[in-house]
């Protein structure tokens, strides 16, 4: 199906969304937020051959992926998940070329997120879905989405695909974007940039030797972080200091190798570097990052040293990733890795912050 062809927009009667500043703290549960959902008309999206979590068919995935108030609450009670923040599953309006329909389609997802959750948002927020082809469009649904609808931010997949052909790629890096930078800042709510599947030339040039590669073993990390450390020698956060920016993963890697890029990147200052600061500090200041997906002990110390825990939160990545594995790994952790306050930090209280929960 084309993208053009998906639908137009759909008006829809729900009832008000309860605004986020609503939202009570009544339990010591886990709090995730790279949770991903989608509608019908977009499970076209998903690749025939992703690989679902060991256990789950392609066809449990799909209705996974539909589901919220059945299997996923279900698995939220059985693996205190208290409160999860659901967001339109990659590529979703990054994969939309024309602007026209983006705009439209970025409408229809957040209006039936917002209906979806509207009766239970005790566990359940929003993050926005936007087109990002005109950053001032960007901007006033992004507004429409938090004041009227109560989401909670807004998660972007990677770079925007335009052009008639859809290969030319849109990265929020550049001056243009500003407005948007700008609202962000103002609404004082998150931005969370997630991966998505290259346009196939690119995957064609890079990974045809190896196309075991494309998605989350490698290429996933690998193109999303050039738009994080894009957005940092571009000069977004001294731009815009008071912008918040959430990555999955464990920071797409960019944590763990944070002495080299600095290093590499002080050389280029004598060139004009946009950037004032170092990437280290925007990790203490505007970027947050998540578990999502991947649930590995020693590299949550390694980050502790390098970034602080006060950037680190709980994520699942469901339901890409059993909510069962999390659980799992999150559960081994006040046993000698962290200390309560610091649990109850990366758990729960650090999004209950950033995403200004308790307002």
């Amino acid at each position: 199906m084309h993208p053009a062809r998906i639908f137009s927009v759909v008006l829809l009667s729900f009832a008000p969304y309860v605004s986020a500043r609503q939202w009570r703290d009544t339990g010591t549960g886990f709090i995730v937020l790279e949770e991903a959902w989608t509608i019908p008309e977009l499970l076209f999206q998903l690749p025939n051959n992703t690989a679902p979590p060991l256990g789950v068919t392609f066809a449990e995935l799909q209705a996974n992926l539909l589901d919220i108030h059945n299997q996923r609450l279900q698995g939220m009670n059985e693996n205190n998940v208290d409160f999860m923040v659901l967001s339109c599953s990659s590529p979703c309006i990054q994969g939309i070329a024309d602007p026209q329909t983006a705009a439209e389609t970025a409408v229809t997802v957040n209006n039936r997120l917002a209906a979806a959750i509207s009766n239970n948002t005790e566990r359940f927020g929003g993050f926005a879905s936007l087109a990002m082809h005109n950053a001032t469009v960007a901007a006033a649904e992004l507004t429409r989405a938090v004041k009227e609808l109560g989401f909670l931010g807004v998660l972007l997949n990677d770079y925007q695909q335009s052009g008639s052909d859809g290969l030319t790629p849109l990265y929020y890096d550049q001056p243009e974007y500003d407005i948007f930078w700008q609202t962000l800042s103002d609404l004082d709510v998150p931005l969370y940039l997630h991966p998505r599947t290259d346009v196939p030339p690119i995957l064609t040039f890079q990974y045809s030797h190896s196309p075991f590669l494309i998605g989350p073993a490698q290429q996933f990390a690998a193109t999303l972080s050039g738009h994080v450390l894009g957005l940092c020698a571009n000069g977004i956060f001294d731009r815009f200091p008071k912008a918040k920016l959430i990555v999955g993963h464990f920071g797409e890697r960019i944590p763990s190798d944070l002495i080299r890029i600095e290093s590499q990147l002080l050389k280029q200052v004598p060139f004009g570097l946009p950037m004032k600061q170092n990437v280290s500090t925007y990790w203490s200041k505007n970027i947050f990052e998540t578990s999502s997906g991947n649930f590995a002990t020693n590299l949550l110390k390694f980050h502790i040293e390098e970034i602080g825990l006060k950037q680190i939160m709980y994520s699942i990545d469901y339901p890409y990733v059993n909510m069962q594995d999390g659980t799992t790994w999150i559960d081994t952790l006040p046993k000698g890795v962290l200390n309560a306050q610091d649990f109850a930090s990366f758990s729960r209280e650090l999004a209950i912050n950033i995403l200004r929960l308790n307002e």
